[in-house]
């Protein structure tokens, strides 16, 4: 999405909560709802997580953790987004905000005026018809409703934003969060029709020919069955089957005694679901019901290789989720009226091989069986396509109900077909459904117009005279994010886990970024060798070393000869050999410097768009 994840950092440091959002805003529809369920890659890639931490003799004890990026965007959203205002201000707000960090490749303000700009044909309203209003149809939307175009967005449920609004449960994401973001992408005059199944109430060919386009973007929202003995009939059902029948309030005929089969993510939102729900109909009807309940998860994973986010196990633990880690399913038992008693399982002895495939590998002899009235199973799901064939005989398929797809346009076989989200790459994180959503747009503008749309940056390198950080920011240790006691989250089934930030503990935890868009630049020719940056190099990630002592590629070596002439004499020449993971930023090398040869400087992007 090239969201510059460090500039909204820096602005709610430095207390600029409405810049904040409007960075984090800029290329991303869904913002505030990422700020909540995002699985947060940006996190594993934080440089502050690769810094060593050593105690006061200089030994190193662990490396630092990264920033709560995701908790920082959900913060700012808060305070500055889409709840604090109405959607044509939140519009308005990004259309003329300038960033005063970085602007990325997706920037929404730069592709608002792209529209306006001379050698950019906008859509002459041409309408899109786009089947599925989760995160990747409502972000092609979007983007196309900003080009020029009338998208009108299909959605068999009776609520948009698909898998968000029925799949994730409201304890992690309120519903009224999904409602702020959906209405600001429908006052850019998306058209949403819900309760409309394509198959049913309006054909695939009927679209393809009624509509300039067609982008495909229905998610993989049917679960997966494992064909085990028992596993036809009552009480055994899908996971998202039962997150989305909470979701919308329907009946479920659910036990008090359940397994949930799985290891991922969507297994513990059906395991935490359904002991908010056991624990809420207690609280209602104890004087009818016995107190006791009981919701095992059982995966083939251990502890160690579960799919799942650490908080989430963590979080399950803590709710009275009673784990059960490498364990494969046999047969789900039933009595003589089909009711079910419980599950058999085979003790898994490892699930991936040597080449990380999936091959799992049991011991059959080590068996046990979890009594309990219902299963659910929550081990992957997969989409429901069969509306492609009225309509759909040009459109090849790679496998069955998955579309033949062009990677980098997301196009199918057929003419004016795009494909986006988890029918595109498979199931991934949100963010991934955002982003392929958007590029479906592009693809689809490119196909109704016949111009590419080109996103270029200019990149700039800022100098920064005065650059100084926060007190001791090398040393604050990440904030953690304030959650309610796990007795409390049960009493509600859509109370909210997480408390967030307040503005205190958001700015300390942001002033720990080492906003890694600055970085030291070395005049070599200024430099007296004094060695004085490395001395005061509190990480120690600066080294002077003779060039005889540099082993390198190609560009190293370009970099010598470019410098100083073939044939140097590398024992007479020196080098600085820096530690890009362990320099925090800090400038003290800059102050040190007796010839001023060091200077803080930040690169900068700012997009344009064209087309040809």
């Amino acid at each position: 999405m090239h969201t510059d994840a460090r500039g909204y950092v820096r602005a709610i440091a430095e207390g600029r909560f409405d810049d904040a959002y409007l960075i984090a805003r800029g290329p991303n529809p869904f913002a505030s709802i990422c700020g909540r369920i995002c699985g947060a890659p940006c996190e594993a890639a934080c440089r502050r997580g690769r810094v060593p931490r050593v105690d006061d003799d200089g030994r190193f004890v662990a490396n630092d953790r990264p920033i709560a990026i995701r908790a920082l965007k959900r913060f700012a959203c808060d305070v500055a987004g889409p709840d604090t205002r109405p959607p044509d201000e939140v519009l308005a707000a990004v259309r003329h905000h300038v960033p005063a960090v970085a602007a990325g490749a997706e920037e929404m303000a730069a592709l608002l005026r792209a529209a306006h700009q001379p050698g950019i044909a906008p859509g002459g309203g041409e309408r899109v018809a786009i089947i599925g209003a989760g995160p990747a149809g409502l972000s092609a939307a979007h983007d196309l409703a900003l080009l020029g175009f009338a998208p009108v967005v299909f959605e068999s449920e009776p609520v948009p934003a698909g898998m968000l609004a029925v799949g994730v449960p409201a304890y992690r994401l309120p519903r009224e969060v999904i409602a702020q973001e959906v209405a600001v992408i429908r006052a850019l005059g998306v058209d949403i029709r819900c309760g409309v199944t394509v198959g049913r109430d309006v054909s695939f060919a009927d679209l393809r020919r009624d509509f300039a386009a067609v982008i495909v973007a229905v998610g993989a929202k049917s679960s997966r069955a494992l064909g085990l003995p028992g596993e036809r009939g009552p009480r055994v059902y899908g996971g998202v089957d039962l997150l989305r029948a909470v979701a919308l309030g329907e009946a479920l005929d659910i036990g008090r005694e359940v397994v949930v089969i799985g290891g991922g993510n969507v297994a513990y939102d059906v395991a935490r679901t359904v002991v908010r729900q056991i624990a809420y109909d207690t609280a209602r009807t104890a004087a009818r019901l016995p107190a006791t309940r009981r919701v095992w998860l059982v995966s083939l994973e251990g502890l160690e290789d579960m799919p799942a986010d650490t908080i989430e196990i963590l979080e399950g633990d803590e709710e009275g989720i009673e784990r059960r880690n490498g364990w494969g399913p046999l047969d789900i038992a039933r009595d003589d009226a089909g009711a079910v008693t419980g599950v058999t399982f085979r003790r898994c002895l490892h699930v991936y091989d040597e080449q990380r495939r999936f091959a799992p590998l049991f011991d059959d002899t080590d068996r046990m069986t979890l009594p309990c009235d219902t299963v659910l199973l929550a081990v992957g799901q997969a989409p429901a396509t069969a509306f492609l064939e009225d309509g759909g005989a040009d459109l090849e398929m790679a496998r069955p109900g998955w579309p033949k797809v062009e990677a980098a346009t997301l196009r199918t076989t057929a003419p004016g077909v795009f494909v986006a989200g988890d029918l595109a790459h498979g199931t991934r994180l949100l963010i991934d459904a955002v982003a392929s959503g958007k590029a479906a747009a592009r693809s689809a503008y490119t196909y109704i117009t016949g111009r590419p749309l080109h996103a270029s940056a200019l990149t700039a390198h800022l100098p920064l005279p005065g650059y100084r950080r926060e007190r001791g920011y090398e040393s604050i240790r990440r904030q953690a994010v304030p959650v309610r006691h796990p007795d409390d989250r049960l009493s509600d089934p859509g109370g909210q886990v997480e408390v967030g930030y307040d503005s205190a503990r958001a700015m300390r935890e942001a002033s720990r970024c080492l906003d890694c868009g600055v970085t030291p630049v070395f005049d070599g020719s200024r430099c007296v060798l004094c060695g004085g940056c490395a001395d005061v190099c509190p990480t120690e990630c600066l080294t002077l070393v003779p060039l005889s002592a540099l082993a390198g590629d190609d560009a190293v070596e370009a970099a010598i000869a470019g410098t100083l002439g073939p044939g140097v004499d590398r024992e007479a020449h020196s080098a600085i050999v820096k530690d890009e993971d362990r320099c925090i930023r800090c400038a003290l090398c800059v102050m040190r410097c007796p010839a001023d040869a060091i200077v803080m400087e930040r690169v900068a992007f700012s997009t344009s768009w064209s087309a040809s």
